[in-house]
């Protein structure tokens, strides 16, 4: 197992920055659902006290990522398929209003980094490289709502996203996925750039739809990462 405190998690306060290692690696599956999590191994691996770790895990548990049970220790969850639909809703309901706002509002410097955006995942899709694609659908989705005037959509979005960006992510390697991703982004950046609220509601609310539709296919790929089903 290989944590680090990497790009993603650079910056901010070393509680901070755990949190965030801690996150990517569950979101990623290094560490993988089920597992049992020891802070005493965590904190060494980050090179940190355990103090930053054990905040981490309240916040991780907070997003349904890890279970803490009294003397059992603590576990990451397995994937919930009522917290991807949970999350699917939540993040639907707020990036799709964003973007209406967002369609009015982008000027021509933010459409240029858009289209830089696209064009970034295009190189990415091309070398196959699922990691850098994953990062410019993050930076692109937060791009959009950040153009609607209202961060706070992004960063309640995100941390709703647990279960879906894991669905999400272990989706990235099928194949044909990258290609379709680059596509749908591509006619949502379009209605924006054409100021069509509408438009860019409807290309945004397929998009957000297409990781509930592969669940099935993921799900079966990955048993032993989800919960049963609920009889």
């Amino acid at each position: 197992m290989r944590i680090a405190l990497g790009e993603r998690a650079s910056g901010g306060s070393a509680r901070d920055q755990v949190y965030l290692a801690l996150r990517e690696a569950i979101i990623s599956a290094e560490l993988e659902p089920g597992r049992r999590l020891s802070e005493n191994e965590l904190a060494e691996l980050l090179g940190v006290s355990r103090t930053p770790v054990r905040e981490a895990l309240v916040r991780l548990r907070d997003e349904r990522l890890v279970a803490i049970v009294p003397q059992l220790g603590t576990f990451v969850t397995l994937i919930s398929t009522e917290g991807v639909a949970d999350a699917a809703f939540v993040r639907e309901a707020l990036e799709c209003a964003a973007i209406r706002l967002a369609a009015q509002r982008a000027g021509e410097d933010a459409l240029a980094e858009l289209q830089a955006n696209l064009a970034a995942q295009d190189r990415a899709q091309a070398a196959g490289d699922a990691e850098a694609f994953d990062g410019l659908d993050e930076a692109l989705h937060r791009s959009l709502c950040e153009l609607s005037g209202h961060e706070i959509a992004w960063d309640l979005s995100r941390r709703a996203n647990g279960h879906l960006d894991r669905v999400r992510r272990l989706s990235l390697p099928e194949p044909g996925y990258l290609g379709e991703m680059v596509a749908e982004h591509r006619q949502v950046v379009a209605a924006v750039a054409a100021g069509d609220p509408d438009r860019a509601e409807e290309a945004l609310r397929h998009h957000l739809r297409m990781v509930l539709s592969g669940l099935g296919h993921i799900r079966a790929a990955h048993p032993d990462f989800f919960e049963e089903p609920a009889d």
